[in-house]
């Protein structure tokens, strides 16, 4: 029986209270000066912490033998399950006839994780009648509380930018490549841009507008097939390709987001809508 308190021990109450829990051996012959590490530099850790080593391996590692390799982690196969997704939405895409059809059809895709933390689809405004046809990314919070694309300070500039070249909301079309918005407005992955793909290709393809204007570098690339950056881009014509073979003119300019960052580069975005007008007029 030990005495009540640790300060009335003998070194004999000390070595039984060790031997009563299982201490019944030193692990070196030599006692260790404590004092003698803590001046020592650090030793730089070769392995994570709670890194199990094997006994076989320590005593290995003690007398200066090489341990053995270790076996190599099994290869396990990758599969990306949004690919089918991908799938079943190109495959509804396809069967949309209509604008209409095609907002149902979305509405009610579960495929997507981004329709189940956004507020609301935000598919289109304006004229789906219209010559032209603006594509932006995707939604912000106050786009996604409103159910509508570029209401927020971007679509304020917006409504400018198109007021100066004689349009309105009533006279052009404007969607974004992804219909929901990204928490916290992050970057959509491109596993879920390749999932929204479908949906944005069949809504031009259904409008089927006389000019095709793509905002910024993520829609531009995506709808544009190019890794080439839209300060290159901007203000060069090209065309963008549907899946029925209609090719569509198309011009790449700098998002109005952008522009509220660098107001220095308005005059570039200008320059590219004073090239959407002349082509407007002359398309009638």
């Amino acid at each position: 029986m030990l005495p009540p308190s640790p300060h009335d021990w003998t070194p004999a109450d000390l070595l039984r209270f060790y031997a009563e829990a299982g201490y019944d051996e030193a692990l070196e012959e030599v006692a260790a000066d404590r004092f003698a590490e803590r001046r020592q530099p650090a030793r730089a850790q070769t392995r994570p912490p709670d890194a199990a080593v094997p006994v076989e391996q320590a005593k290995m590692l003690q007398a200066g033998e090489a341990a053995p390799p270790r076996p190599a982690a099994p290869a396990v196969a990758v599969s990306v399950p949004d690919e089918e997704q991908a799938a079943r939405a190109r495959a509804l895409a396809r069967e949309a006839k209509s604008l209409d059809e095609l907002k149902e059809i979305v509405a009610g895709f579960d495929g997507c994780n981004l329709k189940f933390t956004a507020k609301s689809l935000v598919f289109s405004d304006g004229n789906p009648a219209a010559a032209l046809m603006l594509v932006g990314e995707a939604p912000g919070a106050e786009e996604d509380r409103a159910g509508l694309p570029f209401v927020g300070r971007s679509g304020q500039l917006l409504d400018r930018i198109l007021a100066a070249i004689g349009l309105d909301r009533n006279s052009a079309y404007i969607a974004n490549v992804i219909p929901w918005r990204p928490p916290g407005n992050r970057d959509p992955s491109p596993l879920e841009t390749e999932i929204c793909r479908p949906f944005i290709e069949r809504q031009i393809e259904l409008a089927n507008p006389k000019v095709l204007v793509t905002l910024g570098n993520p829609s531009t690339k995506l709808l544009l097939k190019t890794q080439t950056g839209i300060m290159r881009l901007r203000g060069n014509w090209t065309s963008y390709l549907t899946a029925s073979g209609i090719e569509i003119p198309a011009m790449p300019t700098l998002h109005p987001a952008y522009l509220l960052r660098n107001p220095g580069h308005k005059k570039l975005a200008w320059r590219d809508f004073l090239e959407v007008k002349a082509r407007l007029g002359a398309a009638g």
